[in-house]
């Protein structure tokens, strides 16, 4: 069963970074890649698994391909994969 999850994606930034959470409750992410032709978001999937400890083929995006929010997917989903969007999501603040 995998794990679900909002995310909002803020490509183009300085650096890679995952934390914080956005004013509906997504998680932040930002990447150095553009949003030109499926950069920013495999940036997104290497990044999102780094900080979930995953393999980057086992995150997903599930909807939102060609926008700034997204719905991703961790499939297998770690066993901590709650503690630590709640941790990354506390991040930011």
């Amino acid at each position: 069963m995998g794990f679900r999850f909002g995310v909002r994606v803020r490509p183009g930034a300085r650096r890679a970074a995952v934390g914080g959470r956005w004013s509906d409750g997504a998680l932040v992410v930002a990447v150095a890649a553009p949003a030109v032709e499926g950069k920013a978001n495999e940036a997104v999937r290497r990044a999102l698994a780094a900080a979930f400890g995953v393999r980057g083929r086992d995150v997903v995006i599930v909807t939102g391909e060609r926008g700034r929010d997204k719905v991703v997917e961790l499939a297998p989903a770690p066993p901590n994969a709650a503690d630590t969007l709640d941790r990354l999501l506390d991040a930011g603040s």
